[in-house]
Parts: structure tokens; sequence; C-alpha cells
């Protein structure tokens, strides 16, 4: 045990960020490393270096505090997560005559409405990495926890209920000590440190007006105080928004970094600014200068995180972060009666180091689908390109309920068959009802997007066809439409007229062909239109067999994509084609009597 005084008890690090959801932005104990395909892979435990604990209250009983524990396992082209057993162990030898140690039955490091422990015991469900949750069982200062799958990404694992032992004194302090073992993978341990008697900051709910125009600013006063026992040396103040907010300044203590910026990201910034200085305990602070908060002309529904927890030691700036150039944002004392009264306060629980705000900003995104126009004879497998783009201005997230924000709608043309499709899209009936069959082909497919669509991007869905009869001028159906079909129309969408393109199948060149991707480009390498396309074995198109979010454009343009059987891609004389084609139609005419 460590006998530390208040004023120079071991700092925190960056608290209970694993509860907010922010060690996947920076985790504090480092990023699991990738694994090469011949090597077994590396899972990285982590959670909050170092935690204060509120002081044993005689008479009171102890108060607890939450020790969220995560693991991080490579995500992307660097892993894809486990699937096996494993094993974490904690040595909680470190903290005897300092803490008491329980399991709670969340990992989210909330506590329950009076501030006490929700439950001891195993861990609950969805507490896990991806898999099925922990067992934890916990044997003098021992515990071990079993649980199975582990998901690419930062989840929590476990949540420890730690409180002050009766009897310890302000600045004892311990460590926890956590391993983990697995057949067929490794873990990097983790050692997290109590102290008894720190700081406890707690930040202030702003009074943002939260509806709002595109290029509204406010400003945003960030206050928090410090309610524990101890002294913060420096604190550590992180700001999280997403797409459509903007903070202009960018602070020469803060690194600044854009996350999940792709189609299925929701796209947010994180500032991670730290702020040099004591802050005293029963003291409360303000920014010397207030932030601005702008909706940008691409907001609509966004939110605003800021949190206040001590600095710690400091720590390599992760790669993805870049330092800003402005002033140095700073933090001042309040005066007044607002600073006393924070000082006479309560000890807060500790969700109150982080407040969150949301948005809604008057304005619009423009949902485009877009078609196709191919050709083949029958027998043939042709590639059809079919989507959408959200023309902006705004993006579209739906952050909170994490529903998608649209569907694709594709009704195949008659005379084609899907024979391979993306990932996404589900086979349903002719009615757009449940389809049990995913595998033969179907005449509509339901395409979802993620819960956000960013200004500029949208979906890129191949559908590979086979001609099973030659219909000229047949048609399919591109629809971009809100998830439910009762109630269809795009909320948010002010030219419901552009939802919906064609796919046209052996059509000619008419000039009056489908819409292509509204913002694609296909640059200077490009086939020309009318280029073949290639053809799997066994009739698959090449690159078909899976969805797409890449943003690019891949509609054939209103070209005729041309993929016809061998024979027919011989080079002959004009005039055979012609009388060949001419049969083609002929035959058409006597089998079905009509055309579309």
């Amino acid at each position: 045990m460590t006998r530390l005084s208040p004023r120079n008890a071991l700092r925190r690090a960056a608290g209970l960020l694993a509860a907010a959801g922010l060690l996947a932005v920076v985790p504090l104990a480092g990023a699991a490393a990738p694994a090469r395909a011949d090597e077994p892979p590396v899972f990285t435990l982590g959670g909050p270096a170092e935690t204060s604990l509120h002081p044993y209250r005689a008479g009171g009983g102890p108060k607890p505090s939450r020790l969220g524990i995560t693991v991080t396992a490579p995500s992307g082209e660097e892993g894809t997560g486990f699937a096996g057993r494993f094993t974490l162990t904690f040595d909680l030898s470190g903290v005897a005559d300092v803490a008491d140690v329980a399991f709670d039955g969340a990992a989210s490091g909330a506590e329950t409405s009076d501030g006490g422990a929700s439950g001891g015991g195993a861990l609950g469900a969805g507490a896990s990495g991806g898999g099925t949750a922990p067992d934890c069982e916990v044997t003098g200062a021992k515990a071990v926890c079993v649980g199975t799958g582990v998901r690419p990404g930062t989840h929590p694992v476990a949540a420890l209920v730690v409180t002050a032992a009766a009897g310890g004194e302000r600045g004892d302090s311990g460590a926890i000590t956590v391993t983990g073992e697995a057949e067929g993978a490794a873990f990097t341990p983790f050692t997290a440190r109590v102290t008894v008697g720190g700081p406890d900051l707690v930040m202030e709910e702003l009074p943002f007006r939260t509806e709002l125009v595109p290029g509204d600013r406010q400003q945003a006063p960030i206050t928090f105080a410090n309610r524990g026992a101890g002294d913060a040396e420096g604190v550590l103040l992180t700001l999280r928004y997403t797409r459509g907010l903007d903070i202009p300044q960018r602070y020469s203590n803060c690194r600044y970094s854009e996350d999940d910026p792709g189609p299925s990201g929701v796209g947010r910034t994180t500032a991670l600014c730290t702020v040099e200085g004591a802050f005293e305990a029963g003291e409360a602070y303000t920014l010397a200068t207030p932030l601005t908060i702008e909706a940008t002309e691409r907001a609509y529904r966004d939110t605003f995180l800021y949190r206040i927890e001590e600095a710690g030691p400091p720590r390599p700036a992760p790669a993805a972060f870049e330092r800003g150039d402005g002033a140095v944002l700073r933090a001042v004392p309040v005066t007044g009666p607002q600073n006393r009264a924070a000082g006479r306060t309560a000890d807060p629980t500790p969700h109150d180091n982080q407040r969150e705000a949301d948005f809604r900003t008057e304005n619009t995104a423009d949902f485009a689908a877009y078609g196709d126009r191919v050709s083949g004879a029958r027998g043939a497998t042709v590639t059809a390109d079919v989507g959408f783009r959200n023309v902006g201005p705004a993006w579209i997230g739906h952050l909170r309920s994490g529903e998608d924000v649209a569907v694709v709608d594709f009704t195949v043309p008659r005379g084609a068959s899907v024979v391979a499709k993306p990932d996404r899209c589900r086979a349903v009936t002719a009615a757009g009802e449940y389809r049990e069959d995913q595998r033969s082909p179907a005449p509509r497919y339901l395409c979802p997007t993620s819960p956000a669509v960013h200004d500029g991007e949208g979906l890129d869905l191949p559908f590979a066809l086979r001609i099973e009869e030659v219909l000229i001028g047949a048609e399919g159906e591109v629809t971009v439409r809100a998830p439910s079909a009762r109630n269809p129309a795009l909320p948010f969408d002010p030219a419901p007229a552009n939802n919906t393109a064609r796919l046209v199948l052996n059509g000619g060149d008419d000039g009056d062909g489908p819409s292509t991707p509204p913002t694609s480009d296909p640059g200077p390498d490009a086939s020309p239109s009318g280029a073949p396309a290639t053809s799997a074995p066994g009739g698959g198109a090449a690159g078909a067999s899976g969805g797409s979010d890449s943003g690019t454009g891949s509609g054939h343009g209103g070209g005729l994509a041309s993929t016809g059987s061998g024979a027919l891609t011989v080079a002959g004389a004009a005039a055979v084609a012609l009388t060949a084609g001419l049969a083609l139609v002929a035959a058409a005419r006597r089998r079905t009597g009509r055309y579309s």
C-alpha cells in the first residue's frame, strides 16, 4: 500500500472514457497490435489508468466508484475479432486495506439513481466485447471472468465497483492488475491504480439554443467544478461533435481528429484539450474565452459532447490527431455565488463528468436515385449499377435510435433474374413482403443504408442479372425511400420526384435512359460508354457479389453495357448481326405478345 497526500495523489488519466464511448477514439492503454495472417490476434486490455475513491464515511457507509475495463481488438483489414473462449484474471492483492472490489451487472459505468451499486456478480448481457458476457467469480484477492467472443474495435468487458475500505486514510493508493489468456489469442495486460481522496470533477450543463438554422453561432462557456477531496493537477477537456457542427477555433493545446469519416460512419470531430493549472477542491472554473459552436450548411440532427477529467501524466498523441495552431485554451476560477454554491454541493455521480446537447437544424437533403441501361443476349449475364446519392446540402444521421436512414427498393426487370447481389440487400416478394429464400432469384430487393448518410455520398449497388428472355425495353424500378413501406416519404427531402429511377434492359440507345449517379465522375481511365462488362464463371458478374459504400459512382451512364455469349462477341458481318436481332425480336413477339 502506498500512502500519498491528497494534493500529491497520483493523477488520474481518462476517467470513464470507456463508459462514455470515447475509448474507441483514444484507448488509454494503446491500440491493439494488428496480427499477421500467420500470427494469433493480440487484444489490448484497457480502461482508466487512475481512479479516485470517495473517502470512507464513518456511519454513512462507502460511496462507490466505477472502474470500467475494456478490450480492444484490431479492426478493418487488420483483424476480424475472435470467436473463442477467453479468461480474464484480476489481481486484487495490490488494493488490500485500500479498497473493496465487486463486479457490477452492467459494464456501462453508470450508477443507480441513489448513487449506489446496481448489483454484483456476473456481468450482464451485452457487457462483453461482442460475444457471450463474461461470468466473474471473486475468491479472496483474485477474480476470474470467463467469456466468449471479442469483436473488432474497443468494447467494455468488465465493470468493477470500487469503494474505499473501512479504516483507510486519504492518500491511500493501490493497483489492480488485469491479465487475459485464450487458446489462439494473446492479451496485453493492464494496470489500474485507485487512490482514496482524489479530485472529483463535475461538468456544468450549458443552456444551448437547440433549434437552429444553418449559419447560427452561439457561445459555449464550458464550466466545471472540483467537488472531490483533493486538487486536480491539470484537466483534460474532451469535445466531440457531429458532422453538421463546427468549432472554428483550433487551440494549440488541443489535438483534433475526425473518426469514422466514411459513408457508413457518423464522422464526428474529437478535440482533446489539456489545460494546465491547479484546480482546487471546492472551486469552480470556466474557460477564459467561451467556445463558439456553429451550425454549418450541412447540419440537420447533431450532437455535442463535452467532458472534463483530470489530465493525468502526459502520454503520446495518437497518430490520427493533429495539434491546433491557435491560441492556448485556458480555464479561470468562477467568482461570485456560482462558485460558492458549487463548493457546497454534495459529491456527484460519475456521469456528471460529461454532458451532451442535441441540435435540430432547419435544413434539407436531396436523395436522388440513379438507374442504368444494360443489354445482352439470352443466357448472358450483365452487371447493372443502381443506387442513390445524397445531393445535400445536409447530412442525415439517426444517432440516438441507430435506425437506417433510408432503403433502396429495387424491382427486377421482366425477362431477367438476379444471380449476384450486394451483401446488404435482401430478397423480398413482388409485394415487398418477407421472403425466407434468400438464395434463388427474387422479383424485388431491399437494400438499407447505415444510420448515417453523408452529404455527397450514398449507396452504389451492383446487381448481376442473367438475361432469361430478350424483352426489348424491359424496365425495373430503383427507388430510395424511408425504411417503412407504409410511410415511404423522406421527411428531409425537398425533391421527391428524383427519388425514383429506371433500370432499362435491352432498350436501345434512344437517348431517354435512366439517371446516372449525380456526383459520379468516371475519370480519365474509365471505359467508354457501351464497353462490355466482365462475366464471372458460371454466369456471375465480376465485382457484383458484395455491397459497396465507396461513395463513387458506378452506373453505366445510359450506355449499352452489352455482355453477350461468346458467339455474339465474335466479329461478323453487320447484316448477319442485324438478321439475328430481327429473329430474336420476332421470337419474343410470338412468345409474349406484349412489350414493356
